[in-house]
């Protein structure tokens, strides 16, 4: 869609959400769930700019409050609530078909108004964990005020950043076929008694969250439906990424950011939420972005029969595929020039060697910044909910050189309001008081 030379074409608003509402109760109904047969909740055209807005990703169970209670109990069985499916035609209305590309610009993003703030969190040990789980077992939380493109917070004083503002999850609807690789591998995944190298080390959340009826929303289909029970037992849980894109949580799909998604049901069936005001790589908290409700403007092209041209198959189905994306010119590594970083390698904290393994190395790269950056009046709590949010680079610098890989992370100096690199007159400066850095919600 275009207006004349000089004019800025307005969004049509395609799915319209009330964030003051639980996400049972929305006027066009929402689903935490992936599968082919959730019905369709909008149908949009190419070359049409289109606007979705999506609630936070628990639906309203975290309080712009100073307890952390809601984040101890919060209940995972519900995330994330999507905005859709939304069908896609070309501007003869022929649908996205199976084996198409379906091209997705984010044209713009933001936050809803009213609601300019937003959360990051710690789970308790018990109700969900993180990466550091063993290190910060209890609930915590910080609120981060929401002012034009940067983010303050009452509870960790002293930093001030811009936000990358991407939405967390992002994705085409599965087929039925794909839904059933899924479910497989994933359930093969928990039974199995030889698990990964990495639910060795870290405290043991669910190796995979499997099919889970309770409390399941599948858009339209309400529970009186004769198919609702079957399908919800099907579907599969919208925690992690997929083939179909989903919960990958990459920051860098932002603002002119353009998307490439595998196409697997007729129309593509494109659903979001879990929008993100800013995120450090890894996310590393688990709930740990500026969690936000906001709006995403969008506009979609298809390349017919894309997949068999770019996507080359990876894993014994021809489904086995995976999104492609374009980097935003306003991709936020562009916007700081003086970055700390720190390394790590695949060394536990007991001393074991493990061989080559990144996850265990970028978990000493976070806990190498995590000690690091305490020494400037932030409790550890607080360093960690930083590094899960702030406009953090994490990188794998070596993967070959065994047996340890190397892993980084970066933190961009200017975002807070003292010097944090090391210099002669120690931690703090000769003649500065060090300053401890506020509260943070914390349960017991």
């Amino acid at each position: 869609m275009s207006g004349p030379p000089g004019t800025t074409c307005t969004p049509k608003l395609a799915f319209a959400v009330d964030p003051s509402k639980a996400p049972d109760n929305q006027t066009v109904p929402l689903h935490n769930r992936w599968h082919p047969e959730i019905p369709v909740a909008s149908k949009q055209k190419t070359g049409q700019i289109f606007r979705v807005e999506c609630i936070e990703w628990t639906g309203g169970q975290i309080k712009n409050d100073d307890s952390a209670e809601d984040m101890k109990n919060i209940d995972l069985s519900k995330p994330h609530f999507l905005s859709g499916p939304i069908r896609i035609t070309d501007e003869q209305e022929q649908p996205a078909m199976p084996g198409d590309i379906l091209v997705v610009d984010i044209c713009d993003i933001g936050l809803l108004e009213g609601y300019e703030w937003g959360f990051t969190g710690i789970f308790d040990k018990e109700n969900g964990g993180g990466f550091l789980t063993e290190h910060f077992p209890k609930a915590c939380k910080a609120i981060w005020d929401l002012e034009g493109i940067y983010a303050t917070s009452r509870h960790i004083p002293g930093v001030k950043f811009p936000g990358l503002i991407h939405p967390g999850l992002i994705g085409t609807a599965p087929s039925h076929e794909l839904l059933k690789i899924w479910n497989t591998r994933e359930r093969e995944l928990v039974e199995s008694e030889d698990s990964c190298t990495l639910a060795k080390h870290l405290h043991a959340r669910p190796l995979a969250c499997l099919p889970e009826p309770t409390n399941a929303l599948l858009g339209a289909l309400d529970s009186s439906h004769p198919d609702f029970d079957r399908i919800a037992a099907e579907a599969a849980r919208t925690i992690p990424g997929r083939e179909n894109g989903g919960n990958c949580d990459i920051k860098n799909l932002t603002k002119g950011c353009r998307i490439y998604f595998p196409v697997f049901v007729e129309g593509a069936l494109l659903s979001m939420g879990d929008i993100h005001f800013s995120q450090g790589d890894g996310e590393v908290s688990f709930c740990g972005a500026i969690e936000i409700s906001g709006r995403i403007d969008l506009k979609c092209d298809i390349i017919r029969g894309g997949m068999k041209q770019y996507m080359d198959p990876v894993g014994p189905s021809e489904l086995n595929v995976n999104p492609i994306f374009e980097v935003s010119p306003m991709d936020g590594s562009r916007w700081f020039s003086e970055w700390l970083v720190f390394e790590g390698l695949s060394i536990d904290e007991n001393g074991k060697q493990h061989f080559m393994d990144a996850s265990i190395a970028y978990k000493r790269a976070v806990l190498n910044c995590i000690n690091y950056l305490s020494k400037f009046g932030y409790s550890k709590e607080q360093v960690y909910l930083l590094l899960s949010c702030c406009p953090c680079e994490g990188r794998i610098a070596g993967i070959v050189d065994v047996p340890n890989a190397c892993a980084t992370l970066a933190i961009p100096t200017a975002i807070f309001d003292q010097d944090v690199r090391p210099q002669k007159g120690g931690i703090p400066p000769s003649g500065v008081r060090l300053v401890q850095r506020g509260q943070l919600p914390q349960c017991t």
